[in-house]
């Protein structure tokens, strides 16, 4: 049995996350901002910690994930916020959450990052898309350089369809979307597979198995 930190635990992938962790067995801490939202991960099997990432320092997130054997941060400012809170969830609640992780002996994290973030953006994009875009594409980079055990997972546009336990999975996939479920599955696979340590993998919707597409892609040749 693991200990997993979820950061964003309130989102809808990490929701779908904390009921694959608790089927499977797995323990979890689900990091929140409010009261009612640390229900939701007791509810769900969980430990809830109510800790703000856009206003905690490292050393508070790092005591949040103490006794934890990975995290995994799929925080997001949402579809409704501005400019401004995609840099400071997005991107650097990702950049603390790392260094937190370094900070409390953790190595494997595991992060939700978007589809085709690191494609040119056109010069009309429109500003909150390209700042949202920018963000995770930055933060990517820096867990790339944090020297954590990472994988990066790249979505397609998050759907809210039932999971059909199949993707198509790699380092460049067509635009498309995928379940929010199916996210989750990926998510869990990942932890336990090492050799998608250091992989960053674009996902949507597809024909096979979760568990073998990752199999296939860690394969050595």
């Amino acid at each position: 049995m693991s200990r997993i930190a979820i950061v964003g635990a309130h989102g809808k992938v990490a929701q779908q996350l904390m009921r694959v962790l608790y089927d499977r067995g797995d323990d979890f801490v689900g990091l929140v901002r409010a009261d009612e939202h640390a229900e939701d991960v007791y509810r769900l099997g969980g430990q809830g910690v109510l800790l703000d990432i856009e206003r905690a320092d490292t050393d508070a997130i790092a005591a949040a994930f103490e006794g934890c054997d990975a995290v995994v941060f799929t925080a997001g400012a949402g579809a409704g916020s501005g400019i401004e809170r995609k840099r400071t969830v997005d991107y650097e609640g990702s950049v603390k959450s790392a260094e937190a992780a370094a900070k409390a002996g953790i190595r494997r994290f595991v992060q939700v990052s978007a589809w085709g973030v690191d494609a040119p953006l056109p010069e009309d994009t429109e500003p909150v898309w390209r700042a949202y875009v920018e963000a995770k594409r930055d933060a990517d980079a820096r867990l790339r350089e944090s020297g954590l055990d990472w994988t990066i997972l790249r979505p397609g546009g998050l759907t809210f369809d039932e999971g059909t336990g199949r993707v198509q999975l790699g380092e460049s996939v067509p635009r498309g979307s995928i379940a929010r479920e199916d996210v989750a599955l990926l998510i869990a696979v990942c932890l336990d597979e090492p050799a998608s340590i250091g992989r960053t993998w674009e996902a949507v919707s597809g024909d096979t198995p979760i568990e073998e597409a990752v199999r296939s892609l860690t394969a050595a040749p």
